[in-house]
């Protein structure tokens, strides 16, 4: 299954069944973030892991230790006012990429709940950033 595929069908059982969605993402906290194209101005979804920060939402522009940031991210740059999904509820949210050294303790924090986050980072000479989603 191609990575469109399975977004999809990750998208599709989010929403079915209130941010819930089994397989590889069993128990894994996930979110949706409904994007713009930088480029395309299109609007698309894509879901991510999270931890929550206080009344902030985490994620981590990982792209599994590519050594570029996802297209998501260069999204969020030019379109930073979004929308996220979280459960069954849709959050209007301003997108802002952590500065250190907030970064390295958040990056530790979900990497410590994900460990797979440090193996994506041990994967990549970039340094991979943060993003944090505050409530508008």
């Amino acid at each position: 299954m191609d990575l469109q595929s399975l977004n999809r069908s990750v998208i599709e059982e989010f929403r079915a069944n209130s941010g819930k969605v089994a397989g590889n993402f069993d128990g894994m906290p996930l979110l949706l973030i409904n994007i713009i194209g930088a480029k395309s101005g299109k609007p698309y979804t894509k879901p991510l892991a999270y931890i929550v920060d206080g009344d902030r939402f985490v994620v981590i522009a990982s792209y599994a230790g590519h050594e570029h940031n996802p297209p998501w991210y260069h999204n969020l740059l030019a379109h930073p006012d979004i929308d996220i999904e979280v459960e069954d509820q849709v959050i209007p949210v301003t997108a802002s990429v952590a500065g250190e050294p907030e970064r390295t303790v958040l990056f530790d924090k979900m990497a410590s709940a994900m460990p797979v986050f440090s193996d994506y980072q041990s994967k990549s000479s970039r340094l991979i950033p943060v993003v944090i989603f505050a409530r508008r």
